[in-house]
């Protein structure tokens, strides 16, 4: 594996641990395995092995490390479509994998405070929770754009519920103020201005609200 032969690294350590199952090795050989097949770019079967190991090592010394490895797994898949995402609109696609991963961080964060590598995970949960509440922000206004008014503002206000203190809510609370506007809800998008107003008074969108013509 340090060679980066990765195949065969894991062809040895699937025949070390079905071979001597209760050998001394053997445990660090599924935990090793599981990372080989991250690196190996098998996502699902390091993410396999890495819950197999947990479930029969649930009080190992190291089982935090697997929990990591999970959220290390579908933080990569997520991340790839972030990259693609700068010149696509990712409102098209499936933002599962950074929300499980973000699930797996913040169950390694919860079980394992103490564990090395939960202040990489917390930090991680940061940049995840700040493209979730973007890829809700893009479908909201994709919305907008196609007239479906009522979506629009439910997934703004989504965001708005859901992802407090992310870079997205101030455009959210804007779509929000926007939709109801043009639905003739003027209590609704008025209260809308008034959070944006009173949390965000320099946004620029406050002025291209309150001078939007309804027709």
């Amino acid at each position: 594996m340090q060679n980066g032969n990765l195949e065969t690294a894991i062809d040895y350590y699937e025949k070390l641990e079905s071979r001597y199952p209760f050998g001394v090795y053997s445990q660090q050989a599924q935990l090793d395995v599981a990372y080989a097949y991250y690196k190996y770019d098998e996502p699902a079967l390091a993410i396999a092995a890495a819950e197999r190991f947990i479930k029969l090592h649930p009080r190992h010394p190291t089982v935090d490390y697997a929990y990591y490895l999970k959220g290390l797994v579908y933080y990569s898949e997520g991340e790839s479509l972030v990259d693609r995402f700068i010149t696509r609109d990712r409102s098209r696609r499936d933002p599962g994998a950074a929300r499980q991963a973000f699930d797996a961080f913040s169950e390694l964060v919860r079980r394992f405070p103490d564990s090395r590598y939960a202040e990489d995970a917390a930090q991680r949960m940061v940049y995840l929770k700040n493209t979730l509440a973007q890829h809700e922000l893009h479908v909201a206004n994709y919305y907008m754009r196609r007239g479906a008014y009522v979506a629009a503002a439910n997934r703004a206000r989504y965001v708005v519920e859901n992802y407090q203190r992310t870079p997205a809510v101030p455009d959210a609370l804007l779509v929000m103020a926007k939709a109801y506007k043009v639905m003739g809800l003027d209590d609704l998008a008025s209260n809308a201005v008034r959070v944006l107003r009173h949390n965000y008074p320099e946004h620029e969108g406050i002025a291209e609200v309150e001078n939007l013509k309804v027709e």
